[in-house]
């Protein structure tokens, strides 16, 4: 859907806004937002994203795995593969159809992504410690609220969302 210009707002502030994402993507992709000591950089962004939605919705099947994250099951496949050889996930047989496969967070997979989001933490409040608890807030509020609208819009377009992938 194509907005005026003039509707959305001053094109200026367009254009700051734009290129300060495109500086915050580069930014992120360069330093992987990683953390901070040796946990840094020691986690990527596919795995990252994988364990936090198998701890957050708990154990679940690749094509469930894949559909809440808006991706193929191909790629999950792919990208769960090193997880569970380096133990981080386990793969289990659904208990109702043992045919089906379960894949869950590990301790070890725990115990790791435990690790990185502490690191991840200290990151964020390094690089905000001067920002009041309020202007956190919002940035996400704000950021949140812009992924929501990038993810609405590539959905429209037919476009799998892929959270692991830079280009998403």
């Amino acid at each position: 859907m194509s907005m005026d210009m003039t509707t959305v707002g001053d094109t200026g502030l367009l254009d700051t806004l734009q290129h300060e994402v495109a500086v915050f993507a580069r930014r992120a992709e360069q330093t992987r937002l990683g953390g901070v000591g040796q946990v840094r950089n020691s986690m990527d962004r596919a795995a990252y994203l994988l364990l936090n939605r198998l701890d957050k919705e708990g154990p679940m099947g690749v094509k469930a795995l894949a559909a809440s994250m808006g991706i193929d099951s191909s790629t999950v496949t792919r990208q769960v593969a090193p997880l569970v050889d380096t133990g981080l996930v386990k793969r289990t047989s659904h208990p109702e159809d043992g045919r089906a496969v379960v894949l869950q967070l590990s301790p070890r997979g725990q115990s790791r992504l435990d690790e990185v989001r502490s690191s991840r933490r200290q990151l964020m409040a390094e690089l905000t410690h001067d920002w009041a608890p309020e202007e956190r807030e919002e940035f996400c509020t704000l950021l949140t609220r812009f992924n929501s609208a990038l993810s609405a819009r590539q959905a429209t377009q037919g476009v799998p969302v892929d959270e692991s992938q830079p280009n998403s």
